[in-house]
């Protein structure tokens, strides 16, 4: 299954970058291509990659109070991290729609699409996983020495995070850079 989304992520990293380093007459020979507006990097994207790295920082605050045993701050941990993911995916969901070309656009819109469509795939699983992890904690599964399954789910949202700041600076920022004719 990891081999799978590796090589889907990787093929569609490549062809964003093949793309858009070597942009093709067909599409203009610019990037983003001709009669495509690309996203502004400094509205939504900038705001859920504020609201990603502010829910990374949230959900090792929840580690760090699960150690300490502050089981208030535990519980104020997970619902900063499930609130910021959810306001994460709506903001993701808002764009999509607001978008002004889709994924039928060319080899921008489908790599566009795939590559945040894919994360915001990886948001939705790390936050059920979070969600599943606040419910064992209230069931008190989960001890200051013994939390295999919460320290996953916080690598997995870490990664998460990671892959984020990628696309931000790889998708957003530089695939939006106009080129000077």
């Amino acid at each position: 299954m990891y081999f799978l989304k590796l090589c889907s992520f990787s093929a569609s990293s490549g062809l964003f970058f093949h793309s858009s380093l070597a942009p093709s007459i067909e599409i203009g020979g610019i990037w983003p291509p001709a009669n495509i507006v690309a996203p502004n990097p400094w509205g939504i994207p900038l705001l859920n990659t504020v609201i990603l790295l502010l829910s990374g920082v949230s959900i090792t605050y929840t580690h760090m109070y699960l150690i300490l045993r502050n089981v208030v701050r535990v519980i104020e941990g997970f619902m900063y991290t499930i609130i910021a993911a959810l306001i994460f995916l709506a903001m993701q969901v808002k764009e999509f729609i607001e978008a002004p070309f889709d994924i039928s656009d060319g080899i921008y819109g489908s790599t566009f699409f795939m590559l945040t469509g894919f994360h915001g795939a990886h948001v939705i699983v790390g936050t059920i996983f979070i969600i599943v992890c606040f419910i064992r904690f209230l069931k008190r599964h989960f001890f200051s020495n013994h939390h295999v399954g919460f320290e996953a789910a916080a690598w997995y949202w870490h990664f998460v995070d990671v892959v984020w700041l990628f696309l931000f600076i790889c998708v957003y920022y530089w695939g939006s850079l106009t080129p000077a004719i």
